[in-house]
C-alpha cells in the first residue's frame, strides 16, 4: 500500500503531464550545447547541405573540368597520333584519329585533302576499298593531281577489278612522275590482263586519261627520240613511263608475225605506236601485217611514214612498192624491188 500511496503522490504533484514540445526536465530552455559545454554549429539553411552544396533553385554555374584532364586536342596532334597508329599497323585506330582531325579543321584545303588520303591509306589496309576510294575522290576533289591519293585509287580500284579505271589513275600517276617502279609494274601487269579480257581493241574501251598540267609534273617523260638520252639531276629527269610496256608489246608482236597472227601482231604495233610513235621499226613492221592482211592503203601510209624519219629504210622502200602493187599502181621502185627482195628480213 505504501508504494502505490507514494506513486499516486507523484502524478498529483505537478498536475498534468508537461505538454508536448515543452522542455524536458534537466534541461534549460535552449540547450544547444554538447556534452563539453561547446555551442553548436548553426545548421546551414537550404534544409540539412553540405557547405559546398548549392541551395534548392539555384542555377548551376559552368562545371569544372577534373583535375587532372587534358585539354581537347587540335587536328595537328590528331594527325601525328593518326600517323603513329598506322606506322604501329593499328589501321582502324589511325582511321577514327584521322576522322576527328577532319571534323575539327576548317579551312585549308591543303591539309584536309591530306587527311582524307591518310584515312583512305586505313581504309585501304582495311581492306575497305569502297571507303578508300570515296576519300581519294574527296582528297583529289581538294588537291587535284596529287600523287598519294592518285596511287590508292588505283590500288583500290585494281584490288576490286576495276582495271580500266586503275590503269588510267596509274597513267596519270606517271605523267606526274615517270620514277615511281609501283606505277610502272601495275602498268605492265594490267596491259596484260586487259589484253586478255578486252582483246586488240581494250584501249577503245578505256575512260579518258586526264592531261597533266605542266606546272604539277615532277618527272616527265619524253620520247627516247627527241632527248637522246636520260638526264638524272636533283631536280628533273627525263625518262620513258611506258619502256617496259613498249618492249613487251613489240616483243609480243614479233612472235605474232613468226606465228603468222598478224591482226594481233597489228593491234601490239598499234599499241607501240600509241607510246612511242617515234620509231621507224614499228611502222614497217606494221606495214607488213597490213600487206599479209591485204589493207594495201595503210601499209601504204605506215611506209611513208618511215621513209619520213629514215629516207633510205629498205624495208620501208620495199613493202611501199609491195602497198602500191597492191593497190595496181606503177611505181618505178618496182625494179628497186626485184634486187633486194631475198636480202631483208620480215622485221627486225
Amino acid at each position: 500500500m505504501g508504494n502505490i500511496q507514494k506513486k499516486l503522490t507523484r502524478r498529483s504533484e505537478g498536475g498534468k503531464r508537461p505538454e508536448r514540445g515543452a522542455p524536458r526536465r534537466g534541461r534549460t530552455p535552449g540547450a544547444g550545447a554538447d556534452k563539453r559545454d561547446r555551442p553548436r554549429a548553426p545548421a546551414p539553411a537550404g534544409g540539412g547541405r553540405g557547405a559546398g552544396e548549392p541551395a534548392a533553385g539555384a542555377s548551376p554555374g559552368p562545371a569544372a573540368p577534373p583535375p587532372g584532364s587534358a585539354a581537347p586536342m587540335g587536328p595537328a596532334a590528331l594527325k601525328s597520333q593518326g600517323n603513329e597508329l598506322f606506322q604501329n599497323g593499328q589501321f582502324s585506330e589511325a582511321a577514327l584519329k584521322y576522322s576527328a582531325a577532319i571534323a575539327q579543321l576548317d579551312g585549308s584545303a591543303a591539309d584536309l585533302s591530306i587527311l582524307y588520303s591518310n584515312r583512305a591509306a586505313c581504309y585501304l589496309k582495311d581492306g575497305n576499298c569502297s571507303g578508300c576510294i570515296q576519300d581519294c575522290n574527296r582528297a583529289l576533289e581538294l588537291h587535284p593531281f596529287s600523287i598519294k591519293p592518285l596511287l590508292r585509287r588505283a590500288m583500290a580500284y585494281e584490288t576490286v577489278e576495276q582495271y580500266q579505271k586503275a590503269y588510267v589513275d596509274y597513267k596519270t600517276v606517271l605523267q606526274i612522275d615517270c620514277g615511281i617502279q609501283l606505277a610502272n609494274d601495275s602498268i605492265n601487269r594490267i596491259t596484260k590482263i586487259l589484253i586478255a579480257l578486252d582483246g586488240p581493241n581494250w584501249r577503245e574501251k578505256l575512260p579518258p586519261i586526264p592531261a597533266v598540267p605542266t606546272s604539277t609534273q615532277v618527272r616527265a617523260w619524253r620520247p627516247a627520240a627527241e632527248t637522246g638520252a636520260c638526264m638524272n639531276n636533283s631536280t628533273f629527269c627525263v625518262c620513258s613511263i611506258d619502256e617496259n610496256v613498249f618492249k613487251t608489246l613489240k616483243e609480243e608482236g614479233n612472235q605474232c608475225v613468226k606465228d603468222k597472227n598478224y591482226k594481233d601482231a597489228l593491234s601490239k604495233y598499234s599499241e607501240c605506236l600509241k607510246i612511242n610513235n617515234k620509231e621507224c621499226a614499228i611502222y614497217t613492221n606494221r606495214a607488213l601485217c597490213y600487206l599479209k592482211l591485204g589493207q594495201f592503203e595503210e601499209a601504204k601510209q605506215d611506209c611513208e611514214q618511215a621513209l619520213q624519219m629514215d629516207h633510205g629504210n629498205v624495208k620501208a622502200c620495199y613493202r611501199r612498192a609491195l602497198a602500191h602493187k597492191g593497190l595496181k599502181v606503177r611505181k618505178p621502185s618496182f625494179s628497186y624491188v626485184r634486187v633486194i627482195s631475198e636480202q631483208i628480213t620480215c622485221f627486225r
